[in-house]
């Protein structure tokens, strides 16, 4: 059987096959994926983990554990998710303010617990060019199968032009993912030539696109949406892996082996070129920047949130994650 649903940051049609377990069927139980020591300083798993713990774990409340800790992902999909967050946080660590999102969105669950999720959100710091960063993870036991969602999404602030960082995966079954990691462009690439040569022809995104895409069980993914086509760059990874084909490599190994190697090829790229970089940008420049970003802000909770984690998660819930989103966008 095959379903379709909109997923809920890029309204991307995901086709979900139902697995051989029945939707009743428990999650793995967290202790029983392989954990990885990280460091203390990881401070998105570190604020998550004091939510979870005084969070209430009933109707939309929190979790058993730490809400950054992916308890519900493979072991592989888990260690890339905990290595890109350490591997960010090493690096803007000191550009980054504390999180001051509430338990109650930190770790967060519909009123029947089929649907879990955690979001955090730091902004920058006074003279930082980060705007924010947002993480978060999503787990729903749906009645065609189980949808797993990951997101790391980083905005600069319009003190530079360079693009916006986004990686997000979308898992609906054992074999088979949906994968995004774009730096978003924000500028008019035609336009802006030398924009387009010094982020995108002149760095390893295209050569790391073209690896992931060679490989057999990987073919390009085109979303039914016009408009997230457009706000993509011509370097964006947008991916299916498929290895339930006969002579497919499992899912793990490809996380381990090559996507992994693909998104951190990628943040590496938009830490050293985008994140921590000068830019100069003039005020009238400015003032473009935040109006393209803001309409790209409004166009995620209008299009995106609002419309589809109601479906998931109840209004309420819903109302309180998306709030939270809102206040961290200014809008």
């Amino acid at each position: 059987m095959v379903a379709r649903i909109s997923h809920p940051y890029l309204t991307v049609p995901v086709q979900l096959r139902r697995s051989s377990a029945t939707s009743s069927s428990p999650p793995p139980a967290p202790s029983s994926l392989r954990r990885v020591t990280k460091p203390a300083k990881l401070s998105f798993k570190t604020a998550a983990a004091g939510s979870a713990a005084s969070a209430d774990g009933g109707g939309g409340g929190g979790g058993q554990g730490p809400a950054m800790d992916f308890p519900y992902l493979s072991p592989a999909h888990r260690d890339l998710m905990l290595d890109l967050l350490s591997d960010t946080e090493s690096r803007l660590g000191p550009h980054l303010l504390p999180s001051s999102v509430p338990p109650d969105v930190l770790s967060f669950q519909s009123d029947s617990g089929n649907c879990k999720g955690s979001l955090d959100i730091r902004h920058g710091a006074d003279g930082s060019k980060v705007d924010l960063i947002l993480q978060s993870w999503l787990h729903c036991e749906l009645p065609f199968g189980v949808l797993d969602i990951t997101t790391l999404f980083a905005y600069l602030r319009p003190e530079s032009d360079a693009p916006h960082l986004l990686v997000e995966f979308i898992q609906n079954g054992p074999d088979s993912l949906v994968l995004f990691i774009d730096l978003l462009p924000r500028r008019d690439l035609v336009l802006h030539a030398d924009y387009l040569d010094h982020f995108y022809q002149q760095s390893s995104l295209e050569k790391t696109r073209q690896g992931l895409e060679s490989a057999a069980e990987v073919a390009p993914y085109r979303s039914s949406s016009l408009y997230i086509r457009s706000v993509l760059s011509p370097t964006a990874i947008a991916v299916g892996i498929n290895c339930g084909a006969e002579g497919a490599r499992p899912l793990e190994e490809l996380m381990r082996e090559l996507v992994a190697g693909a998104a951190k090829e990628v943040i590496g790229v938009w830490l050293d070129r985008c994140a921590l970089a000068e830019r100069e940008v003039t005020e009238g420049d400015r003032t473009g920047l935040v109006a393209r970003d803001d309409l790209i802000k409004r166009k995620t909770v209008e299009i995106d949130l609002s419309a589809n984690l109601p479906r998931l998660f109840g209004q309420q819930v819903a109302s309180r994650v998306v709030g939270a989103i809102q206040k961290a966008f200014g809008i």
